[in-house]
C-alpha cells in the first residue's frame, strides 16, 4: 500500500511587485554582479564575522534535493591553518601545472596569468571552505543526499552574490584533488570538498585580467 503523504502546506510569503519595480530591481542586481571579478590580490584587512555569517545564512537558504540541504560551510581565519592549506593547494597545483593538465587547458589558463603560487591563501582574512555533504544517517539508516552536487553548485551561486554585494571580493579556488581539506579540517568521509573560496578586500590598485563575459545574445535562446 502506497503511504499517504506527511507534507505540511502553509501559505506562500509572496511578495508582487509592479512592472516598473521588476525592472528597476533586475537592471540594479544585473549592474551590481556585473562588477563581480574574481580577485587574486587581498589586503589582510579584517572582515567582520557578522558578515560572513550572514553570507552563509543566505546562501543556505538556495533550494536543495528533497530539501535535505546537503552543504557544509568551514570558515577558516586561524593563520595556521590557513598556512597549512595554502602549502597542500600549492602541492598540488604544482602537479597540476607542470604534470597533470593538458596543452590546451593551460592555454586557456595564460590568459588569466595563474600559476601554482596561491599567497591569497594566507592572506585574506578568511577561507570559506564549502563541502558537499553525500550521504546522511537517521534512525540507524545510512541514506544518500539528492541532487547534491547541483544543490551545493546553486548554494555557492548565491554566497558570492551575498558576498559582491556586501562590498567583499571573492575567488573560487578547486585545486585537484581536495582531499587534503577534508583532513586538515577534520571533516567526516561523508562531506567532500566543493570549492574553497577567500575572501576579504583587494589591496589598493589590485588588477584582474582584462577579459569579457559573452553577450546575451550568445548564451541565451528563446524557442
Amino acid at each position: 500500500m502506497k503511504e499517504s503523504s506527511t507534507a505540511i502546506h502553509k501559505a506562500l510569503d509572496f511578495c508582487r511587485l509592479s512592472a516598473d519595480e521588476q525592472v528597476r530591481r533586475a537592471d540594479e542586481l544585473f549592474e551590481l554582479l556585473s562588477k563581480r571579478r574574481t580577485v587574486r590580490e587581498y589586503s589582510d584587512r579584517d572582515v567582520p564575522l557578522e558578515l560572513i555569517e550572514k553570507a552563509i545564512a543566505t546562501a543556505g537558504t538556495a533550494p536543495s534535493g528533497a530539501n535535505m540541504q546537503p552543504w557544509r560551510f568551514v570558515v577558516v581565519r586561524d593563520p595556521e591553518i590557513k598556512k597549512k592549506i595554502r602549502e597542500a593547494a600549492e602541492k598540488e597545483e604544482y602537479e597540476s601545472y607542470h604534470n597533470r593538465m593538458s596543452e590546451k587547458w593551460l592555454r586557456r589558463l595564460a590568459v588569466l596569468g595563474t600559476d601554482e603560487h596561491k599567497p591569497f591563501l594566507e592572506i585574506a582574512p578568511y577561507l570559506i571552505v564549502v563541502f558537499r555533504i553525500t550521504t546522511v544517517e537517521e534512525n540507524g539508516d545510512t541514506e544518500p543526499t539528492y541532487y547534491s552536487q547541483e544543490s551545493v553548485g546553486i548554494a555557492v551561486g548565491m554566497l558570492l552574490t551575498a558576498l559582491h554585494n556586501m562590498g567583499l571580493a571573492t575567488l573560487t579556488h578547486t585545486p585537484s584533488p581536495m582531499k587534503f581539506l577534508q583532513e586538515i579540517l577534520g571533516r567526516p568521509k561523508n562531506e567532500v570538498p566543493f570549492v574553497l573560496i577567500p575572501v576579504g578586500y583587494p589591496i589598493e590598485n589590485a588588477t584582474v585580467p582584462d577579459i569579457h563575459r559573452k553577450p546575451l545574445t550568445q548564451i541565451m535562446e528563446v524557442i
